[in-house]
Protein backbone atom coordinates (compact mmCIF):
# COMPACT_ATOMS: atom_id res chain seq x y z
CA UNK A 1 0.00 0.00 0.00
CA UNK A 2 1.30 3.75 -0.67
CA UNK A 3 0.29 6.59 1.65
CA UNK A 4 -0.02 9.80 -0.95
CA UNK A 5 0.24 12.75 1.11
CA UNK A 6 -0.79 16.80 -0.46
CA UNK A 7 0.43 19.37 1.61
CA UNK A 8 -1.30 22.75 0.84
CA UNK A 9 -2.10 26.15 2.48
CA UNK A 10 -5.14 24.84 4.02
CA UNK A 11 -4.88 21.22 4.58
CA UNK A 12 -2.77 18.16 4.58
CA UNK A 13 -4.79 15.99 1.80
CA UNK A 14 -4.21 12.39 2.33
CA UNK A 15 -4.81 8.80 0.55
CA UNK A 16 -4.05 5.31 0.70
CA UNK A 17 -3.98 3.22 -2.31
CA UNK A 18 -4.39 -0.63 -2.04
CA UNK A 19 -3.06 -1.39 -5.63
CA UNK A 20 -5.59 0.76 -7.99
CA UNK A 21 -8.12 0.88 -5.05
CA UNK A 22 -8.07 3.94 -2.83
CA UNK A 23 -9.29 2.53 0.31
CA UNK A 24 -9.16 5.64 1.74
CA UNK A 25 -9.07 9.99 2.06
CA UNK A 26 -8.34 12.16 4.43
CA UNK A 27 -8.06 15.88 5.39
CA UNK A 28 -5.72 17.45 8.53
CA UNK A 29 -5.64 20.85 8.79
CA UNK A 30 -1.92 22.58 7.55
CA UNK A 31 0.33 24.12 10.54
CA UNK A 32 3.31 25.05 9.86
CA UNK A 33 4.62 24.88 13.66
CA UNK A 34 3.82 21.39 14.01
CA UNK A 35 6.27 18.55 15.02
CA UNK A 36 7.03 15.35 13.38
CA UNK A 37 5.66 13.77 16.01
CA UNK A 38 2.34 15.45 15.99
CA UNK A 39 2.51 14.09 12.18
CA UNK A 40 3.40 11.03 12.68
CA UNK A 41 1.04 9.83 15.52
CA UNK A 42 -1.62 11.46 13.80
CA UNK A 43 -1.17 9.15 10.51
CA UNK A 44 -0.24 6.32 12.06
CA UNK A 45 -3.81 7.09 14.28
CA UNK A 46 -6.11 8.13 11.08
CA UNK A 47 -5.43 4.45 9.20
CA UNK A 48 -5.95 2.51 12.14
CA UNK A 49 -9.26 4.46 12.81
CA UNK A 50 -9.95 3.47 9.40
CA UNK A 51 -9.12 -0.64 9.79
CA UNK A 52 -5.54 0.41 7.67
CA UNK A 53 -2.62 -1.69 9.99
CA UNK A 54 -0.01 1.49 9.58
CA UNK A 55 2.37 -1.33 9.42
CA UNK A 56 1.38 -2.53 5.74
CA UNK A 57 1.75 1.18 4.40
CA UNK A 58 5.18 0.33 1.84
CA UNK A 59 5.68 3.19 0.10
CA UNK A 60 4.68 7.38 0.76
CA UNK A 61 4.48 9.97 -2.29
CA UNK A 62 3.83 13.57 -1.63
CA UNK A 63 3.68 17.23 -2.97
CA UNK A 64 3.94 20.34 -1.06
CA UNK A 65 3.24 24.21 -1.60
CA UNK A 66 4.44 24.54 1.67
CA UNK A 67 8.16 24.37 1.90
CA UNK A 68 8.42 24.64 5.89
CA UNK A 69 6.35 21.71 6.43
CA UNK A 70 8.23 19.38 4.29
CA UNK A 71 11.33 18.39 6.66
CA UNK A 72 8.48 17.71 9.84
CA UNK A 73 6.49 15.06 7.66
CA UNK A 74 9.76 13.93 5.93
CA UNK A 75 11.00 13.38 9.36
CA UNK A 76 7.46 11.79 10.55
CA UNK A 77 7.50 9.17 7.80
CA UNK A 78 11.19 7.99 8.82
CA UNK A 79 10.25 8.18 12.77
CA UNK A 80 6.73 6.43 12.20
CA UNK A 81 6.51 4.34 9.09
CA UNK A 82 10.37 3.81 8.51
CA UNK A 83 10.28 5.26 5.04
CA UNK A 84 11.97 7.70 2.86
CA UNK A 85 8.93 9.61 1.19
CA UNK A 86 9.20 10.23 -2.60
CA UNK A 87 8.94 13.80 -2.77
CA UNK A 88 7.25 15.51 -6.24
CA UNK A 89 9.84 18.10 -6.86
CA UNK A 90 12.08 19.84 -9.53
CA UNK A 91 14.61 16.62 -11.30
CA UNK A 92 11.99 14.01 -10.78
CA UNK A 93 10.86 11.89 -13.38
CA UNK A 94 6.83 13.37 -14.80
CA UNK A 95 6.23 12.54 -18.08
CA UNK A 96 5.33 15.52 -19.06
CA UNK A 97 7.04 18.97 -20.38
CA UNK A 98 6.67 22.18 -18.79
CA UNK A 99 5.93 25.02 -20.92
CA UNK A 100 6.60 27.48 -18.20
CA UNK A 101 9.82 30.03 -18.50
CA UNK A 102 11.00 28.65 -15.24
CA UNK A 103 9.62 24.86 -15.00
CA UNK A 104 10.46 25.39 -11.03
CA UNK A 105 7.97 28.43 -10.48
CA UNK A 106 4.99 25.36 -11.36
CA UNK A 107 3.03 23.80 -8.28
CA UNK A 108 3.75 20.63 -7.20
CA UNK A 109 0.48 19.91 -6.66
CA UNK A 110 -0.58 21.18 -9.97
CA UNK A 111 2.20 19.23 -11.77
CA UNK A 112 0.53 15.99 -10.06
CA UNK A 113 -2.91 17.10 -11.34
CA UNK A 114 -1.31 17.15 -14.85
CA UNK A 115 0.11 13.72 -14.51
CA UNK A 116 -3.08 11.61 -13.02
CA UNK A 117 -5.16 14.17 -16.18
CA UNK A 118 -2.64 12.80 -19.16
CA UNK A 119 -3.55 9.07 -17.85
CA UNK A 120 -6.55 9.42 -17.59
CA UNK A 121 -6.97 11.19 -20.69
CA UNK A 122 -4.02 9.78 -22.80
CA UNK A 123 -3.36 11.28 -26.40
CA UNK A 124 -6.03 13.64 -25.63
CA UNK A 125 -6.02 17.89 -25.06
CA UNK A 126 -7.13 18.82 -21.07
CA UNK A 127 -7.71 21.82 -18.79
CA UNK A 128 -8.21 21.00 -14.93
CA UNK A 129 -9.83 23.54 -13.03
CA UNK A 130 -8.66 23.19 -9.06
CA UNK A 131 -10.92 24.70 -6.89
CA UNK A 132 -8.87 24.95 -3.48
CA UNK A 133 -7.49 27.62 -0.92
CA UNK A 134 -6.17 29.73 -4.26
CA UNK A 135 -7.98 28.36 -7.59
CA UNK A 136 -6.36 27.04 -10.77
CA UNK A 137 -6.53 26.71 -14.10
CA UNK A 138 -3.93 24.59 -15.96
CA UNK A 139 -3.83 23.77 -19.80
CA UNK A 140 -2.33 20.63 -21.04
CA UNK A 141 -2.15 19.36 -24.66
CA UNK A 142 -2.21 15.73 -25.97
CA UNK A 143 1.30 15.81 -26.49
CA UNK A 144 2.10 15.82 -22.28
CA UNK A 145 2.96 19.55 -22.75
CA UNK A 146 1.96 21.34 -19.43
CA UNK A 147 1.27 24.34 -21.31
CA UNK A 148 0.49 26.82 -18.64
CA UNK A 149 -1.96 28.53 -16.32
CA UNK A 150 -4.32 30.82 -14.30
CA UNK A 151 -4.69 31.51 -10.60
CA UNK A 152 -7.05 33.47 -8.91
CA UNK A 153 -8.17 33.85 -4.87
CA UNK A 154 -9.95 31.05 -3.94
CA UNK A 155 -13.45 30.97 -2.74
CA UNK A 156 -12.47 31.20 0.92
CA UNK A 157 -9.70 33.56 0.84
CA UNK A 158 -12.29 35.84 -1.48
CA UNK A 159 -14.71 35.87 1.70
CA UNK A 160 -11.84 36.33 4.19
CA UNK A 161 -10.46 39.09 2.30
CA UNK A 162 -14.30 40.79 2.54
CA UNK A 163 -14.05 39.96 5.99
CA UNK A 164 -11.11 41.69 7.35
CA UNK A 165 -11.40 44.85 4.84
CA UNK A 166 -15.05 45.22 5.15
CA UNK A 167 -15.73 46.32 8.77
CA UNK A 168 -19.50 45.50 8.26
CA UNK A 169 -19.02 42.04 6.32
CA UNK A 170 -18.57 38.84 8.14
CA UNK A 171 -17.84 35.92 7.16
CA UNK A 172 -20.51 33.12 5.59
CA UNK A 173 -21.18 29.54 4.62
CA UNK A 174 -19.62 29.17 1.28
CA UNK A 175 -22.51 27.22 -0.94
CA UNK A 176 -24.17 27.70 -4.39
CA UNK A 177 -26.77 30.25 -5.21
CA UNK A 178 -29.75 29.97 -6.64
CA UNK A 179 -30.65 33.52 -7.57
CA UNK A 180 -28.19 36.49 -8.13
CA UNK A 181 -30.22 38.76 -5.90
CA UNK A 182 -29.41 38.22 -2.33
CA UNK A 183 -32.44 39.38 0.43
CA UNK A 184 -29.68 39.77 3.27
CA UNK A 185 -26.49 40.37 3.70
CA UNK A 186 -25.27 37.20 3.98
CA UNK A 187 -26.69 36.40 1.08
CA UNK A 188 -25.73 38.83 -1.30
CA UNK A 189 -21.96 37.84 -0.06
CA UNK A 190 -22.74 34.18 -0.78
CA UNK A 191 -24.27 35.44 -4.47
CA UNK A 192 -21.71 37.37 -5.15
CA UNK A 193 -18.51 34.83 -4.15
CA UNK A 194 -20.38 31.60 -5.41
CA UNK A 195 -21.65 33.81 -9.18
CA UNK A 196 -18.66 36.11 -9.47
CA UNK A 197 -16.29 33.08 -9.28
CA UNK A 198 -18.46 31.20 -11.93
CA UNK A 199 -18.26 33.97 -13.98
CA UNK A 200 -14.59 34.00 -13.52
CA UNK A 201 -14.05 30.47 -14.40
CA UNK A 202 -16.09 30.43 -17.68
CA UNK A 203 -14.28 33.66 -18.85
CA UNK A 204 -11.15 32.04 -18.66
CA UNK A 205 -11.70 28.79 -19.80
CA UNK A 206 -12.86 30.65 -22.98
CA UNK A 207 -10.23 33.03 -23.55
CA UNK A 208 -7.95 29.63 -22.83
CA UNK A 209 -10.09 27.90 -25.32
CA UNK A 210 -9.62 30.67 -27.83
CA UNK A 211 -6.07 31.41 -27.60
CA UNK A 212 -4.52 28.05 -27.23
CA UNK A 213 -6.87 25.36 -28.94
CA UNK A 214 -8.39 27.40 -31.48
CA UNK A 215 -11.78 27.43 -30.27
CA UNK A 216 -11.84 23.51 -30.15
CA UNK A 217 -12.81 23.37 -26.20
CA UNK A 218 -10.77 20.52 -24.77
CA UNK A 219 -11.88 17.61 -21.75
CA UNK A 220 -12.08 19.74 -18.51
CA UNK A 221 -11.81 17.91 -15.51
CA UNK A 222 -12.18 19.79 -11.83
CA UNK A 223 -10.56 18.55 -8.64
CA UNK A 224 -10.53 20.49 -4.84
CA UNK A 225 -12.77 20.82 -2.39
CA UNK A 226 -14.91 23.37 -3.53
CA UNK A 227 -15.26 21.34 -6.88
CA UNK A 228 -18.52 20.33 -6.25
CA UNK A 229 -20.58 23.28 -5.98
CA UNK A 230 -20.03 23.90 -9.81
CA UNK A 231 -21.58 20.93 -10.74
CA UNK A 232 -24.34 20.97 -13.19
CA UNK A 233 -23.00 24.38 -13.67
CA UNK A 234 -21.41 23.58 -17.29
CA UNK A 235 -18.04 24.75 -16.53
CA UNK A 236 -16.21 21.01 -16.44
CA UNK A 237 -16.97 17.40 -17.97
CA UNK A 238 -16.00 15.51 -14.85
CA UNK A 239 -15.16 16.27 -11.15
CA UNK A 240 -11.98 14.03 -9.92
CA UNK A 241 -11.65 14.73 -6.29
CA UNK A 242 -8.63 12.48 -5.48
CA UNK A 243 -6.83 13.76 -8.77
CA UNK A 244 -4.10 14.93 -6.85
CA UNK A 245 -3.48 11.74 -5.07
CA UNK A 246 -3.86 9.81 -8.46
CA UNK A 247 -0.98 12.03 -9.84
CA UNK A 248 1.40 11.18 -6.94
CA UNK A 249 0.95 7.61 -6.92
CA UNK A 250 1.88 7.51 -10.33
CA UNK A 251 4.80 9.83 -10.05
CA UNK A 252 5.70 7.56 -7.65
CA UNK A 253 6.23 4.54 -9.84
CA UNK A 254 7.79 6.43 -12.24
CA UNK A 255 10.55 7.21 -9.98
CA UNK A 256 11.07 3.97 -8.61
CA UNK A 257 14.10 2.22 -8.47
Amino acid sequence: MILCLDIGNSHIFGGVFDGENLRLTFRKASRTGASSDEHGLFFRSVLRENGIDPDAIERIAMCSVVPEVVYAISASCRKYFDLAPFILQAGVRTGLKIGYQNPKEVGTDRIANAIAGAHLLPGQDFLIIDLGTATTLCAVSRGRTYMGGVILSGLRLSMLALESGASKLGAVEIVRSERALGRTTSESIQSGLFLGHLGALREIIDRVVEEEYGGQRPRVLATGGFASLFEDQNLFDINVPDLVLQGLKLAEAMNRD
